[in-house]
């Protein structure tokens, strides 16, 4: 942590807000036998890898998990594809921080390759100003920043260990 850096989420306050992610997600999905998880690389998926693991001890639903790369600079410049079929399946994108919107944006166009039977949204973080229509479903923590302000969400390649604003 930096002196610019301001601590906004504990390890122990993310893991219980991704607890309460997954009984969220298990609620809306429980008539469900598989959901599809797509992680937005690198800290989307570790997201999405730990919402599994709750999701999973606490129902038998079971849930796939996709990595998608996406370049968050440019969107464009390398466009991402989704090869396994998502037709008729309940897809939940993941990021952990979902700021102006346009990650995600971006992240939908390959699910929309398909015609899946319902899309959702989880962030760990979800910021307040966005510049593209998109509103997440499941949000760990909602934060009102401004343009200049970022957030980063340490982990240690297989769990978060915090949150900082800068």
């Amino acid at each position: 942590m930096t002196n610019t850096q301001k601590l906004i989420l504990t390890q122990e306050q993310i893991s219980l807000k991704i607890k309460r992610m997954a009984y969220q997600i298990w609620e809306e999905h429980a008539d469900h036998k598989e959901i599809v998880m797509i992680g937005i690389a690198e800290n989307g998926y570790i997201l999405a890898e730990l919402l599994t693991q709750c999701i999973e001890s606490i129902s038998k639903i079971k849930i796939q998990k996709i990595q998608l790369n996406i370049n968050k600079k440019d969107p464009l410049l390398a466009p991402s594809s989704i090869s396994q079929n998502l037709n008729k399946k309940a897809v939940i994108l993941v990021d952990d921080v979902s700021n102006s919107g346009k990650v995600m944006l971006y992240a939908l166009q390959p699910i929309c390759a398909y015609l899946p039977l319902k899309i959702s949204l989880a962030v760990l973080v979800d910021r307040k100003h966005k510049a593209y229509p998109i509103n997440p479903n499941y949000v760990g923590h909602s934060l009102s920043t401004t343009l200049l302000d970022n957030i980063t969400v340490v982990n240690n390649g297989k769990t978060f260990t915090a949150a900082y604003l800068d």
